[in-house]
Parts: structure tokens; sequence; C-alpha cells
């Protein structure tokens, strides 16, 4: 089956690098509009000059940090600029980071909340009237399997992620009548750039870690970022006209939970 969004628009945070960049490729091969957002100038130059290689539409980068209430409206309102609506949001900003609870300051606690759950939450409100009005939008938001079965040491990333997940099932309900879809899409293992800086914290070969990581998974091996965005684009596509409030794991079997 071949997935199109041709016509449509996308907004893909943290999407120059990773799962973002996977999605934001996959998107623009199909034929939508796709505006990456992330902090690095120099990195977004290049996800974008990566991106338009397979684009089939316009692509626009722009620099901004989503866990800043007024970088989110300025990057909005460049969007809006540049493709004159946002049919889809994909929600991928922020990388994990946890430990002993007792540990984490207040600070810590709350950069995390801002970078995942507060973005999350103003971007919608931002996209939700248009959506409406068009009675079609999709909301994709990329959380992790902790968000569904947190283990010790992991906050304050599995307690935001699982903010996030209440938040999409929130979402779904106010969306439905109006053909706006919201889904969430948890992530297990998958090589990206965040395995390449932990493989330099632990001193192993890249390599070695792929292998052992991939030993924890039922299917066996880690996952690849295509395989990631490939899901993303189904939901994000007319194919999907029927799922909404699902919180769906793409993680080789991993997750105890479904």
């Amino acid at each position: 089956m071949e997935i199109r969004l041709d016509g449509r628009s996308a907004l893909i945070t943290g999407g120059s690098k990773g799962l973002g960049l996977a999605m934001a490729e996959r998107f623009a091969a199909s034929g939508a509009d796709v505006a990456i957002l992330a902090r690095n100038p120099e990195t977004l130059a290049e996800a974008k000059t990566t991106i338009e290689k397979v684009a089939k539409a316009k692509v626009a980068a722009i620099a901004a940090d989503v866990a800043k209430a007024g970088d989110i409206r300025v990057s909005y309102d460049a969007v809006m600029a540049a493709f004159g609506k946002i049919d889809i949001l994909v929600n991928n900003a922020g990388q994990a980071q946890h430990g002993p609870s007792v540990e984490l300051t207040d600070e810590i606690w709350q950069a995390d909340l801002d970078l995942k759950l507060f973005a999350q939450v103003r971007l919608s409100r931002l996209v939700f009237p248009q959506m409406k009005e068009r009675r079609w939008g999709r909301i994709i938001n990329v959380l992790n399997i902790g968000a569904k079965a947190p283990a010790a040491n992991s906050a304050p990333t599995s307690v935001s992620r699982a903010a996030q997940m209440a938040f999409s099932k929130v979402l779904a309900g106010e969306g439905a009548p109006y053909g706006i879809l919201v889904n969430s899409l948890h992530v297990g293992v998958i090589v990206t750039d965040q395995i390449v800086r932990r493989q330099r914290r632990e001193n192993v070969s890249l390599e070695e870690l792929i292998r052992k990581t991939g030993e924890t998974v039922p299917l066996g091996r880690m996952g690849r970022a295509e395989e990631f965005a490939n899901v993303a684009c189904f939901l994000a596509s007319d194919a999907a006209s029927y799922v909404t409030g699902c919180a769906v794991n793409v993680d080789g079997g991993r997750s105890p939970v479904v």
C-alpha cells in the first residue's frame, strides 16, 4: 500500500536528526510540505538539505526552542507564512533524561515538562482551531514505552511522557467530532543519534552496543528510524482515518504492556 500525503502540510518538532529527521524525509517523499523545528541552525540547515533530496513539495527549517512559549508562537507563525496551513503536527522534541527521583531538582522537573508536555500543549492549542475549521487534522505525539510502564529511576522523562499520553487521549476525544485524529507512538530502542551518544558515554563500540541492546528485544534487534517513520506516515494519512486515541508501541515487542 502506497501512503501519500499530497497537499498536506506537516510540522515536526525535533526534526533535524534521529526520528524527527526520518519522519520528515518520509513525509516529504510522500508529497507533504514539511517544516522542521530544532534549536541548532547548522544542524537544521544540514537536515533541510537532506530532506530536499527526496521532497516532492516545500521544505522549511526553523530554529526554535520549543521549551519556550515565545519561540513556539514565532515558529508557528513562520510555518503558517510558508505553507498557509498546518494539517499534521508531530510533537517529537525531547531526549530521555532519568535518575533517582529524590535527586531531581525542581529545575530539572520543570525543564523536562516544558520541553515535552508543555510544548505539546502549546502547539496543539495553536493548530487545533484551523484543523477544526477544515475538519481534518493529525496530531502524533512521539513518546516512549516508559510512559506506559515506568521503571525505577526513570523520572522525569517517564512522568512527562505519561502526561503526554494522557493529554493525547484528551485531545483525541475533543478532536474526533471534527476529523482531528490524535495518537501517540511509543519508542523502544531504535538506532538514532541518541544511541551514538550512549555509546560514547559507555565507551564501547557502536556495533557491540547495538548488538547487546538488540538482544533485549523479542525481535532480536534494535529498530531502524525509517521503520518508525513508516508507522508515523500511515497515521498521518487518510489510510488511518479510523484510528484515534491510540498509544501504539513501535518497539519490536519490548514493552511489557500493550
